[in-house]
C-alpha cells in the first residue's frame, strides 16, 4: 500500500504517509469498505489527494485557491483517478458550505492551522466533519524546528524571537502566520473531543541535512529516512522537528 514518492518528497512525506496509510488500513477493516470517503482541507493540487484516490478511496479536497483546484484535476486526470477526486472552492472556516458535515471517514488538515484565523475553530470544523467512528490526520508545523533553524542559519536574535513571539513568528518577513509545539496541536484535537492516537515529529533531520549530500552519497536517502522515521515517535525529537503530526481519532475508533 505504499506511495512511489520522488527522493525529495519522500524525506518530507514518508512518516505522515506511514501513519495515515496504517490508520486507513484499520478504518477499512473496521468498515468492511475498501473505498473510504476522505476530505482534505486544504489539500491544494492534490499532493495527497491524488495517492489516496489512486488506493481506490473517494477524495474531497476543499482549498481556497482557484489555480490549486485547476492543478488537482489536472493532476487526478493524468493518475486516472479523476472519478475519485473532487475539488471545491472553500475553507475551514466555511467548511460546510462546501463539504457535508459527519460525513466522511477521514479528514485530512494539513498545512491549514498556520494561516487559519482561529485554530480552534478550523479542529473543531474539521472533527465535525467525521463520521462516528472517525480519523483525523493534522499536519502543522512545529515552533522547535524553526529555531533551530534560524539558529544554524546564525540568525540568532530571530530564533529568539520565535521562541519568544506566541505564535511561533521570527521577524516580519517570516512566511509562516503560527507555528505549534506538540503539547498545543494534542490539545487543540482534544478540546474538539477526539482521543490522542499519536504524534510524530516530522522532518527531523531532513530539512538540516546538506542536500548534495542526500542526493550523491550512496544509501544516505534510505538511512536518513529510517532515521527520520526512528526518531519520529521520540517526543525529545518532537520538540525539533520542522513539522508535527497529530493523528486524532472518535471515541469510539478502536486501534490506536
Amino acid at each position: 500500500m505504499s506511495e512511489p514518492m520522488r527522493p525529495r518528497a519522500a524525506l518530507r512525506t514518508a512518516v505522515v504517509w506511514e501513519v495515515l496509510q496504517d490508520a486507513l488500513e484499520r478504518r477499512v477493516k473496521a468498515t468492511g469498505r475498501q473505498a473510504l470517503d476522505i476530505l482534505d482541507t486544504g489539500g491544494g493540487s492534490g499532493n495527497f489527494a491524488v495517492p489516496l484516490a489512486r488506493l481506490g478511496h473517494r477524495v474531497t479536497v476543499v482549498d481556497p485557491s482557484p489555480d490549486a483546484l485547476f492543478a488537482l484535476e489536472r493532476r487526478a486526470a493524468e493518475a486516472d483517478v479523476a472519478d475519485r477526486v473532487r475539488g471545491v472552492q472553500g475553507d475551514a472556516r466555511g467548511l460546510f458550505d462546501v463539504a457535508e458535515r459527519g460525513g466522511y471517514d477521514v479528514v485530512l488538515c494539513h498545512g491549514v492551522l498556520e494561516y487559519v484565523d482561529d485554530p480552534a475553530e478550523g479542529v473543531r470544523n474539521a472533527v465535525a466533519a467525521l463520521r462516528p467512528d472517525g480519523v483525523l490526520s493534522l499536519l502543522a508545523a512545529g515552533l522547535g524546528g524553526a529555531v533551530l533553524a534560524r539558529a544554524l542559519a546564525g540568525h540568532f536574535t530571530e530564533a529568539k524571537q520565535a521562541l519568544d513571539d506566541p505564535d511561533g513568528r521570527w521577524g516580519a518577513g517570516d512566511p509562516v502566520p503560527r507555528r505549534f509545539t506538540a503539547d498545543r496541536l494534542t490539545a487543540l484535537v482534544e478540546g474538539a473531543g477526539l482521543r490522542v492516537g499519536a504524534v510524530h515529529g516530522v522532518r527531523v533531520f531532513a530539512d538540516l541535512v546538506p542536500g548534495v549530500l542526500v542526493d550523491t552519497e550512496p544509501g544516505a536517502l534510505d538511512a536518513l529516512l529510517k532515521l527520520e522515521a526512528a526518531a519520529a515517535e521520540l517526543a525529545a525529537f518532537h520538540s525539533v522537528a520542522t513539522q508535527l503530526h497529530v493523528l486524532g481519532e472518535t471515541r469510539g475508533t478502536s486501534g490506536a
